[in-house]
């Protein structure tokens, strides 16, 4: 998981927990998602890479450089 991209689908921001889909087992799966940043605001619709991965739904991630 740590290294995936997702896309967010639902934001990402101190207080709320984010939603991001992911392809993984030959499918897309959504998975709760945190800011690695703690005061970082992610947008729906942004890319994301994955960073550290908690089985079994939750990821922390950063945006990425696209």
């Amino acid at each position: 998981m740590v290294g995936k991209q997702g896309r967010v689908t639902g934001k990402i921001g101190p207080g709320l927990v984010g939603e991001v889909m992911v392809a993984v087992r030959g499918g897309v799966e959504a998975f709760y998602a945190h800011p690695t940043v703690p005061d970082e605001e992610i947008s729906t619709g942004s890319i994301v890479v994955i960073v550290e991965y908690f089985p079994p739904r939750t990821v922390y991630v950063a945006r990425a450089l696209v």
